[in-house]
Protein backbone atom coordinates (compact mmCIF):
# COMPACT_ATOMS: atom_id res chain seq x y z
CA UNK A 1 0.00 0.00 0.00
CA UNK A 2 1.54 3.40 -0.99
CA UNK A 3 1.88 6.27 1.50
CA UNK A 4 2.33 9.85 -0.07
CA UNK A 5 5.88 11.31 0.91
CA UNK A 6 4.02 14.14 3.25
CA UNK A 7 2.71 11.89 5.11
CA UNK A 8 5.17 9.86 5.60
CA UNK A 9 7.42 13.27 6.90
CA UNK A 10 4.18 14.08 9.20
CA UNK A 11 5.02 10.67 10.54
CA UNK A 12 8.50 10.53 11.29
CA UNK A 13 8.83 13.97 12.46
CA UNK A 14 6.06 12.83 14.98
CA UNK A 15 3.88 16.19 13.98
CA UNK A 16 0.76 16.30 12.16
CA UNK A 17 0.11 18.78 9.28
CA UNK A 18 -2.17 21.20 7.75
CA UNK A 19 -4.28 20.56 4.72
CA UNK A 20 -1.74 22.08 2.54
CA UNK A 21 -0.78 19.27 0.03
CA UNK A 22 -3.23 17.03 1.61
CA UNK A 23 -5.79 17.65 -1.76
CA UNK A 24 -5.38 14.10 -3.07
CA UNK A 25 -5.92 12.27 0.43
CA UNK A 26 -8.81 14.61 1.23
CA UNK A 27 -10.64 13.60 -2.00
CA UNK A 28 -10.00 10.00 -1.72
CA UNK A 29 -11.90 10.02 1.68
CA UNK A 30 -14.72 12.48 -0.28
CA UNK A 31 -15.03 9.68 -2.92
CA UNK A 32 -14.94 6.71 -0.34
CA UNK A 33 -17.51 8.31 2.20
CA UNK A 34 -20.12 9.37 -0.70
CA UNK A 35 -20.23 5.92 -2.30
CA UNK A 36 -21.75 4.84 0.55
CA UNK A 37 -23.80 7.71 1.59
CA UNK A 38 -25.61 8.19 -1.98
CA UNK A 39 -27.03 5.02 -0.60
CA UNK A 40 -29.14 5.97 1.66
CA UNK A 41 -29.80 9.94 0.41
CA UNK A 42 -30.55 8.85 -3.55
CA UNK A 43 -32.67 5.62 -2.39
CA UNK A 44 -34.89 7.85 -0.06
CA UNK A 45 -36.84 9.60 -3.13
CA UNK A 46 -37.13 5.93 -4.79
CA UNK A 47 -38.40 4.05 -2.14
CA UNK A 48 -42.10 3.67 -3.92
CA UNK A 49 -40.43 2.64 -6.96
CA UNK A 50 -38.37 -0.33 -4.73
CA UNK A 51 -42.07 -1.24 -3.08
CA UNK A 52 -43.22 -0.80 -6.38
CA UNK A 53 -40.99 -3.28 -8.44
CA UNK A 54 -40.36 -5.79 -6.18
CA UNK A 55 -43.95 -6.21 -5.40
CA UNK A 56 -43.51 -5.18 -1.57
CA UNK A 57 -45.16 -3.83 1.40
CA UNK A 58 -44.20 -0.10 3.39
CA UNK A 59 -43.30 -2.31 6.01
CA UNK A 60 -41.11 -4.32 3.92
CA UNK A 61 -39.65 -1.50 2.60
CA UNK A 62 -39.44 0.26 5.92
CA UNK A 63 -37.45 -2.79 7.90
CA UNK A 64 -34.40 -2.53 4.54
CA UNK A 65 -33.74 0.63 5.74
CA UNK A 66 -34.12 -0.10 9.36
CA UNK A 67 -31.56 -2.93 8.97
CA UNK A 68 -29.22 -0.57 6.42
CA UNK A 69 -28.82 2.08 9.21
CA UNK A 70 -29.00 -0.95 12.11
CA UNK A 71 -25.73 -2.43 10.66
CA UNK A 72 -24.45 0.64 10.01
CA UNK A 73 -24.11 0.99 13.51
CA UNK A 74 -22.68 -2.34 14.33
CA UNK A 75 -19.85 -1.41 11.57
CA UNK A 76 -19.02 1.57 12.98
CA UNK A 77 -18.30 0.17 16.92
CA UNK A 78 -16.46 -2.85 15.48
CA UNK A 79 -14.10 -1.77 12.53
CA UNK A 80 -13.28 1.62 14.05
CA UNK A 81 -12.04 -0.58 17.65
CA UNK A 82 -10.75 -3.36 15.05
CA UNK A 83 -8.28 -0.13 12.99
CA UNK A 84 -7.36 0.75 15.93
CA UNK A 85 -5.43 -2.90 16.40
CA UNK A 86 -5.28 -3.32 12.48
CA UNK A 87 -5.02 0.10 11.29
CA UNK A 88 -7.50 2.62 9.48
CA UNK A 89 -6.41 2.28 5.90
CA UNK A 90 -7.23 -2.11 5.94
CA UNK A 91 -10.20 -1.32 7.43
CA UNK A 92 -11.06 1.33 4.85
CA UNK A 93 -10.02 -1.17 1.96
CA UNK A 94 -12.66 -3.75 3.53
CA UNK A 95 -15.49 -1.12 4.07
CA UNK A 96 -15.16 -0.29 0.27
CA UNK A 97 -15.06 -3.90 -0.92
CA UNK A 98 -18.05 -4.90 1.26
CA UNK A 99 -20.35 -1.79 -0.54
CA UNK A 100 -19.04 -2.80 -3.69
CA UNK A 101 -20.46 -6.01 -3.69
CA UNK A 102 -23.63 -5.17 -1.28
CA UNK A 103 -24.22 -2.70 -4.21
CA UNK A 104 -23.91 -5.80 -6.50
CA UNK A 105 -26.63 -7.53 -4.71
CA UNK A 106 -28.80 -4.71 -5.00
CA UNK A 107 -28.48 -4.43 -8.64
CA UNK A 108 -29.46 -7.95 -9.58
CA UNK A 109 -32.12 -8.27 -6.74
CA UNK A 110 -34.98 -10.70 -7.79
CA UNK A 111 -37.27 -9.79 -4.37
CA UNK A 112 -36.98 -7.74 -1.19
CA UNK A 113 -35.15 -10.64 0.61
CA UNK A 114 -31.83 -9.95 -1.64
CA UNK A 115 -32.46 -6.24 -1.49
CA UNK A 116 -32.76 -6.61 1.92
CA UNK A 117 -29.18 -8.71 1.97
CA UNK A 118 -27.66 -5.86 0.00
CA UNK A 119 -28.87 -2.83 2.10
CA UNK A 120 -26.99 -5.14 5.15
CA UNK A 121 -23.67 -5.10 3.16
CA UNK A 122 -23.83 -1.41 2.45
CA UNK A 123 -24.56 -0.44 5.67
CA UNK A 124 -21.58 -2.36 7.02
CA UNK A 125 -19.54 0.30 5.11
CA UNK A 126 -20.82 3.33 7.15
CA UNK A 127 -17.74 2.56 9.02
CA UNK A 128 -15.92 4.53 6.45
CA UNK A 129 -16.90 7.99 8.30
CA UNK A 130 -15.41 6.69 11.32
CA UNK A 131 -12.04 5.57 9.66
CA UNK A 132 -12.33 9.28 8.03
CA UNK A 133 -12.29 11.41 10.82
CA UNK A 134 -9.49 8.77 13.09
CA UNK A 135 -7.27 9.16 9.85
CA UNK A 136 -7.80 13.10 9.42
CA UNK A 137 -7.39 13.71 13.30
CA UNK A 138 -3.94 11.56 13.78
CA UNK A 139 -2.33 13.10 10.77
CA UNK A 140 -3.63 16.58 10.48
CA UNK A 141 -3.44 19.80 13.57
CA UNK A 142 -6.55 20.67 15.18
CA UNK A 143 -7.28 23.67 12.86
CA UNK A 144 -6.93 21.07 10.25
CA UNK A 145 -8.66 18.49 11.53
CA UNK A 146 -11.83 21.04 11.93
CA UNK A 147 -11.62 22.30 7.70
CA UNK A 148 -11.05 18.48 6.76
CA UNK A 149 -13.98 17.04 9.52
CA UNK A 150 -16.23 19.82 8.00
CA UNK A 151 -15.81 19.03 4.36
CA UNK A 152 -16.34 15.05 5.26
CA UNK A 153 -19.30 15.88 6.99
CA UNK A 154 -21.06 18.13 4.02
CA UNK A 155 -21.09 14.41 2.22
CA UNK A 156 -22.90 12.97 5.17
CA UNK A 157 -25.79 14.10 3.66
CA UNK A 158 -25.22 13.56 -0.03
CA UNK A 159 -23.62 15.26 -3.15
CA UNK A 160 -24.88 18.80 -2.94
CA UNK A 161 -28.42 17.63 -3.16
CA UNK A 162 -27.90 16.89 -7.05
CA UNK A 163 -27.83 12.95 -5.89
CA UNK A 164 -31.65 13.17 -4.47
CA UNK A 165 -32.37 15.08 -7.51
CA UNK A 166 -30.81 11.95 -9.48
CA UNK A 167 -32.13 9.53 -7.39
CA UNK A 168 -35.60 10.77 -8.25
CA UNK A 169 -35.61 11.24 -11.96
CA UNK A 170 -33.55 7.28 -11.59
CA UNK A 171 -36.73 6.23 -9.82
CA UNK A 172 -39.33 8.12 -12.38
CA UNK A 173 -37.73 6.64 -15.40
CA UNK A 174 -34.84 3.41 -14.89
CA UNK A 175 -35.70 2.39 -11.84
CA UNK A 176 -34.47 2.26 -8.56
CA UNK A 177 -31.22 -0.41 -9.34
CA UNK A 178 -29.74 2.82 -11.65
CA UNK A 179 -28.67 4.12 -7.95
CA UNK A 180 -26.88 1.32 -6.75
CA UNK A 181 -24.85 1.77 -10.68
CA UNK A 182 -24.17 5.15 -9.60
CA UNK A 183 -23.07 4.19 -6.24
CA UNK A 184 -20.88 1.28 -6.94
CA UNK A 185 -18.91 3.07 -9.94
CA UNK A 186 -17.71 6.08 -6.88
CA UNK A 187 -17.22 3.32 -4.51
CA UNK A 188 -14.95 1.88 -7.03
CA UNK A 189 -12.85 5.67 -7.62
CA UNK A 190 -12.84 5.68 -3.50
CA UNK A 191 -11.31 2.19 -3.37
CA UNK A 192 -8.70 2.85 -5.96
CA UNK A 193 -8.17 6.39 -3.92
CA UNK A 194 -8.08 5.03 -0.27
CA UNK A 195 -5.21 2.23 -1.61
CA UNK A 196 -3.24 5.19 -3.76
CA UNK A 197 -3.74 8.27 -1.67
CA UNK A 198 -4.68 7.86 2.31
CA UNK A 199 -1.21 7.16 4.27
CA UNK A 200 -0.74 4.23 6.86
CA UNK A 201 -1.34 5.26 10.02
CA UNK A 202 0.17 2.98 12.55
CA UNK A 203 -2.20 1.58 14.94
CA UNK A 204 -2.66 2.56 18.27
CA UNK A 205 -3.34 -0.37 20.27
CA UNK A 206 -1.39 -3.95 19.84
CA UNK A 207 -2.31 -5.96 17.34
CA UNK A 208 -1.75 -8.98 19.10
CA UNK A 209 -4.65 -7.94 21.85
CA UNK A 210 -7.76 -10.42 21.96
CA UNK A 211 -10.97 -9.09 19.53
CA UNK A 212 -14.15 -8.81 21.63
CA UNK A 213 -16.22 -11.47 19.48
CA UNK A 214 -18.52 -12.16 22.27
CA UNK A 215 -19.18 -8.75 22.76
CA UNK A 216 -19.61 -7.90 19.16
CA UNK A 217 -22.01 -10.70 19.01
CA UNK A 218 -24.36 -9.61 21.58
CA UNK A 219 -24.28 -6.19 20.64
CA UNK A 220 -25.42 -7.04 17.06
CA UNK A 221 -27.78 -9.43 18.18
CA UNK A 222 -29.50 -6.89 20.77
CA UNK A 223 -29.77 -3.89 18.61
CA UNK A 224 -31.14 -6.04 15.52
CA UNK A 225 -33.81 -7.57 18.16
CA UNK A 226 -34.84 -4.39 19.52
CA UNK A 227 -34.93 -2.49 16.25
CA UNK A 228 -36.50 -4.68 14.03
CA UNK A 229 -39.46 -5.13 17.16
CA UNK A 230 -39.85 -1.55 16.67
CA UNK A 231 -40.17 -1.40 12.96
CA UNK A 232 -42.40 -4.44 12.72
CA UNK A 233 -44.39 -4.37 16.02
CA UNK A 234 -47.13 -2.41 13.89
CA UNK A 235 -47.82 -5.09 11.55
CA UNK A 236 -47.19 -7.98 13.37
CA UNK A 237 -48.88 -6.99 16.29
CA UNK A 238 -47.29 -5.27 19.85
CA UNK A 239 -48.68 -8.17 21.76
CA UNK A 240 -47.46 -10.90 19.52
CA UNK A 241 -45.18 -13.74 20.56
CA UNK A 242 -42.85 -12.73 18.06
CA UNK A 243 -42.44 -9.28 18.57
CA UNK A 244 -42.23 -9.88 22.13
CA UNK A 245 -38.96 -12.51 20.95
CA UNK A 246 -37.58 -9.86 19.35
CA UNK A 247 -37.91 -7.07 22.07
CA UNK A 248 -37.40 -9.12 24.85
CA UNK A 249 -34.48 -11.29 23.47
CA UNK A 250 -32.92 -7.79 22.29
CA UNK A 251 -33.20 -6.33 25.25
CA UNK A 252 -31.13 -9.63 27.30
CA UNK A 253 -28.42 -9.62 24.73
CA UNK A 254 -27.96 -5.77 25.36
CA UNK A 255 -27.85 -5.94 29.36
CA UNK A 256 -25.10 -9.57 28.36
CA UNK A 257 -23.01 -7.56 26.35
CA UNK A 258 -22.76 -4.45 29.14
CA UNK A 259 -21.92 -7.29 31.64
CA UNK A 260 -19.36 -8.91 29.11
CA UNK A 261 -17.55 -5.54 28.64
CA UNK A 262 -16.47 -5.74 32.69
CA UNK A 263 -14.80 -8.70 32.36
CA UNK A 264 -13.50 -8.70 28.76
CA UNK A 265 -9.56 -8.18 28.52
CA UNK A 266 -10.20 -5.67 25.27
CA UNK A 267 -13.72 -4.40 25.12
CA UNK A 268 -15.49 -3.00 22.59
CA UNK A 269 -16.41 -0.49 24.60
CA UNK A 270 -14.69 0.88 27.09
CA UNK A 271 -17.45 0.89 30.31
CA UNK A 272 -15.61 3.79 32.05
CA UNK A 273 -15.78 5.81 29.35
CA UNK A 274 -19.52 4.72 28.59
CA UNK A 275 -19.92 5.81 32.08
CA UNK A 276 -18.77 9.58 32.31
CA UNK A 277 -20.71 12.56 31.30
CA UNK A 278 -18.48 13.48 28.47
CA UNK A 279 -19.92 9.96 26.71
CA UNK A 280 -23.07 9.12 27.82
CA UNK A 281 -24.75 12.50 26.99
CA UNK A 282 -23.40 12.65 23.67
CA UNK A 283 -24.27 9.64 22.46
CA UNK A 284 -28.02 9.76 23.65
CA UNK A 285 -27.82 13.09 21.41
CA UNK A 286 -26.52 11.71 18.43
CA UNK A 287 -29.60 8.59 19.34
CA UNK A 288 -32.21 11.03 19.62
CA UNK A 289 -30.59 13.81 16.54
CA UNK A 290 -30.49 11.03 13.87
CA UNK A 291 -33.94 9.20 14.92
CA UNK A 292 -35.68 12.22 14.99
CA UNK A 293 -34.65 14.03 12.09
CA UNK A 294 -33.37 11.44 10.11
CA UNK A 295 -36.60 9.08 10.40
CA UNK A 296 -38.37 12.21 9.10
CA UNK A 297 -36.41 13.18 5.92
CA UNK A 298 -35.68 9.56 4.66
CA UNK A 299 -38.92 8.12 4.95
CA UNK A 300 -41.93 10.28 6.59
CA UNK A 301 -41.21 13.24 4.37
CA UNK A 302 -40.78 11.38 0.59
CA UNK A 303 -43.61 9.08 1.39
CA UNK A 304 -45.98 12.18 2.49
CA UNK A 305 -45.03 14.07 -0.24
CA UNK A 306 -45.37 11.32 -3.11
CA UNK A 307 -48.87 10.55 -1.50
CA UNK A 308 -51.68 11.47 -3.71
CA UNK A 309 -54.51 10.67 -1.40
CA UNK A 310 -53.38 12.37 2.06
CA UNK A 311 -50.39 13.62 1.13
CA UNK A 312 -48.80 16.15 -1.17
CA UNK A 313 -48.42 13.92 -4.49
CA UNK A 314 -45.45 14.90 -5.90
CA UNK A 315 -43.36 12.95 -8.50
CA UNK A 316 -40.18 11.45 -7.02
CA UNK A 317 -38.32 14.34 -8.48
CA UNK A 318 -40.53 16.93 -7.27
CA UNK A 319 -40.19 15.53 -3.81
CA UNK A 320 -36.52 15.42 -4.00
CA UNK A 321 -35.81 18.53 -5.60
CA UNK A 322 -38.11 20.26 -2.47
CA UNK A 323 -37.64 18.42 -0.08
CA UNK A 324 -34.10 16.76 0.13
CA UNK A 325 -31.55 19.10 -2.52
CA UNK A 326 -32.04 22.21 0.02
CA UNK A 327 -30.89 20.69 3.40
CA UNK A 328 -28.13 18.55 1.40
CA UNK A 329 -26.95 21.96 -0.92
CA UNK A 330 -26.99 24.04 2.59
CA UNK A 331 -24.77 21.82 4.44
CA UNK A 332 -22.70 21.43 2.08
CA UNK A 333 -21.48 25.24 2.64
CA UNK A 334 -22.62 25.18 6.32
CA UNK A 335 -20.36 22.11 7.36
CA UNK A 336 -17.27 23.65 6.43
CA UNK A 337 -18.08 26.86 8.07
CA UNK A 338 -19.11 24.68 11.22
CA UNK A 339 -15.81 22.69 10.74
CA UNK A 340 -13.84 26.06 11.18
CA UNK A 341 -16.17 27.45 14.03
CA UNK A 342 -15.71 24.33 15.77
CA UNK A 343 -11.74 24.84 17.63
CA UNK A 344 -12.14 28.24 18.11
CA UNK A 345 -15.89 28.25 19.48
CA UNK A 346 -15.53 24.67 21.03
CA UNK A 347 -17.81 22.15 19.76
CA UNK A 348 -20.20 21.33 22.71
CA UNK A 349 -21.33 24.69 22.22
CA UNK A 350 -21.87 24.04 18.53
CA UNK A 351 -23.82 20.86 19.39
CA UNK A 352 -26.13 22.47 22.31
CA UNK A 353 -27.00 25.20 19.62
CA UNK A 354 -27.83 23.16 16.75
CA UNK A 355 -29.58 20.87 19.12
CA UNK A 356 -32.45 24.14 20.13
CA UNK A 357 -32.68 24.80 16.70
CA UNK A 358 -33.61 21.55 15.13
CA UNK A 359 -36.18 21.34 17.50
CA UNK A 360 -37.46 24.64 16.64
CA UNK A 361 -37.49 23.96 12.99
CA UNK A 362 -39.43 20.51 13.56
CA UNK A 363 -42.13 21.75 15.27
CA UNK A 364 -43.11 24.63 12.49
CA UNK A 365 -42.65 21.55 10.11
CA UNK A 366 -45.36 19.37 12.37
CA UNK A 367 -47.47 22.33 12.80
CA UNK A 368 -47.55 22.86 8.94
CA UNK A 369 -47.24 19.38 7.34
CA UNK A 370 -49.83 20.10 4.83
CA UNK A 371 -48.46 23.55 4.05
CA UNK A 372 -46.64 22.72 1.09
CA UNK A 373 -43.74 26.02 1.60
CA UNK A 374 -43.35 26.28 4.97
CA UNK A 375 -42.16 22.99 4.88
CA UNK A 376 -39.82 23.50 2.08
CA UNK A 377 -38.73 26.60 3.79
CA UNK A 378 -38.50 25.01 7.30
CA UNK A 379 -36.39 21.06 6.36
CA UNK A 380 -34.18 23.84 3.95
CA UNK A 381 -33.02 25.51 7.43
CA UNK A 382 -31.99 21.83 8.63
CA UNK A 383 -29.10 22.54 6.46
CA UNK A 384 -27.49 25.17 8.26
CA UNK A 385 -28.50 23.32 11.93
CA UNK A 386 -28.66 19.67 11.22
CA UNK A 387 -26.63 19.24 8.29
CA UNK A 388 -23.54 21.80 9.20
CA UNK A 389 -24.10 22.09 13.54
CA UNK A 390 -25.06 18.95 14.27
CA UNK A 391 -23.60 16.13 12.10
CA UNK A 392 -19.66 18.33 12.46
CA UNK A 393 -20.19 19.36 15.74
CA UNK A 394 -21.32 15.47 17.21
CA UNK A 395 -18.45 13.85 14.66
CA UNK A 396 -15.69 16.59 16.05
CA UNK A 397 -16.82 16.30 20.27
CA UNK A 398 -16.31 12.82 19.44
CA UNK A 399 -12.92 12.53 17.64
CA UNK A 400 -11.56 14.97 19.98
CA UNK A 401 -12.47 14.61 23.73
CA UNK A 402 -11.77 10.36 23.26
CA UNK A 403 -9.27 8.55 25.14
CA UNK A 404 -6.07 9.19 23.91
CA UNK A 405 -5.27 5.58 24.48
CA UNK A 406 -8.63 4.15 22.46
CA UNK A 407 -9.34 6.88 20.11
CA UNK A 408 -11.69 4.65 18.31
CA UNK A 409 -13.39 4.18 21.10
CA UNK A 410 -15.74 7.39 21.66
CA UNK A 411 -15.90 7.80 17.61
CA UNK A 412 -16.71 4.24 17.05
CA UNK A 413 -19.50 4.04 19.65
CA UNK A 414 -20.54 8.04 18.62
CA UNK A 415 -20.24 6.50 15.02
CA UNK A 416 -22.33 3.79 16.22
CA UNK A 417 -25.00 5.79 17.24
CA UNK A 418 -25.79 7.29 13.95
CA UNK A 419 -26.78 4.30 12.49
CA UNK A 420 -28.50 3.43 15.71
CA UNK A 421 -30.70 6.78 15.58
CA UNK A 422 -31.36 6.44 12.09
CA UNK A 423 -32.42 2.69 12.14
CA UNK A 424 -34.49 3.88 15.57
CA UNK A 425 -35.80 6.81 13.90
CA UNK A 426 -36.71 4.83 10.38
CA UNK A 427 -38.18 1.89 12.98
CA UNK A 428 -40.57 4.45 14.80
CA UNK A 429 -41.65 6.14 11.85
CA UNK A 430 -42.62 2.92 10.25
CA UNK A 431 -44.27 1.74 13.43
CA UNK A 432 -46.46 5.45 13.35
CA UNK A 433 -47.06 5.26 9.27
CA UNK A 434 -48.06 1.20 9.41
CA UNK A 435 -50.34 1.66 12.62
CA UNK A 436 -52.22 4.70 11.35
CA UNK A 437 -52.85 2.78 8.14
CA UNK A 438 -56.59 2.08 6.77
CA UNK A 439 -57.88 -0.24 4.28
CA UNK A 440 -57.22 2.35 1.33
CA UNK A 441 -53.18 2.91 3.00
CA UNK A 442 -51.72 5.47 4.88
CA UNK A 443 -53.78 8.27 6.83
CA UNK A 444 -53.02 11.86 7.59
CA UNK A 445 -52.50 10.84 11.16
CA UNK A 446 -50.02 8.10 10.53
CA UNK A 447 -47.98 11.03 8.94
CA UNK A 448 -48.79 13.83 11.85
CA UNK A 449 -47.92 10.42 14.12
CA UNK A 450 -44.45 9.99 12.85
CA UNK A 451 -43.63 13.71 12.84
CA UNK A 452 -44.83 14.26 16.31
CA UNK A 453 -42.30 11.40 17.47
CA UNK A 454 -39.70 12.86 15.32
CA UNK A 455 -40.68 16.19 17.42
CA UNK A 456 -40.24 14.05 20.80
CA UNK A 457 -36.99 12.68 20.12
CA UNK A 458 -35.10 15.83 19.34
CA UNK A 459 -36.66 17.64 22.22
CA UNK A 460 -34.86 14.63 24.51
CA UNK A 461 -31.94 15.52 22.50
CA UNK A 462 -32.14 18.93 23.75
CA UNK A 463 -32.20 18.00 27.36
CA UNK A 464 -29.53 15.64 26.49
CA UNK A 465 -26.95 17.89 24.51
CA UNK A 466 -27.40 20.28 28.08
CA UNK A 467 -25.70 17.60 30.08
CA UNK A 468 -22.47 16.76 28.07
CA UNK A 469 -19.24 17.76 30.17
CA UNK A 470 -17.97 20.81 28.96
CA UNK A 471 -14.28 19.70 27.35
CA UNK A 472 -11.47 21.48 29.53
CA UNK A 473 -10.03 22.31 26.10
CA UNK A 474 -12.97 24.78 25.64
CA UNK A 475 -11.10 26.92 27.67
CA UNK A 476 -8.20 27.73 25.31
CA UNK A 477 -10.07 26.51 22.37
CA UNK A 478 -9.13 30.03 19.87
CA UNK A 479 -5.26 29.70 21.22
CA UNK A 480 -5.09 26.21 20.82
CA UNK A 481 -6.84 25.85 17.35
CA UNK A 482 -3.79 26.58 15.07
CA UNK A 483 -1.08 24.69 17.22
CA UNK A 484 0.41 21.70 15.95
CA UNK A 485 0.59 18.61 18.47
CA UNK A 486 2.17 15.69 19.07
CA UNK A 487 1.34 12.72 17.90
CA UNK A 488 1.77 9.71 20.86
CA UNK A 489 1.75 6.33 19.47
CA UNK A 490 0.49 2.98 22.18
Amino acid sequence: MSTTPAAGAARSSGTRSDLAGRGPMLLALVMAVLGYQINATMLSPALPDVIERLGTTTGAAGLSQTLFFLMAAIGQVTLARLSDQRGRKPMMVLCAVVLILGNLLCVFAPNIEVFIAGRILQGVSAAMFTLAFLTLNQVLTPAGFGKAAGIITAVNGGLAGVDAVAGGHIADTIGFRGIFVCSTLIAVMGLVGVHRYVPDVPPTTSPDARFDSRGITALALGLTGVLVGLAQGASWGWGSALTLAFLLGGAASLVFFVVSQKSAPNPVIDIDVLASRRAWPLLLTTVCTLGGAFGAIALTVPLFSQDARVGLGLSAVTSALLFLTPIQLIGVISAPITGRLGPRIGWRRIVVAGAAANFAIFLVATVFLHSEWILVAALAALGVTYGGFMLTGLNGLAVTTAPKDKPGSLSGLNGACFGIGASLGIALASAMITAGSDAQGVTGAGYRNAMITALVLLGAGVVTSLLIQRPAAEQGARADADRPLIVTHH
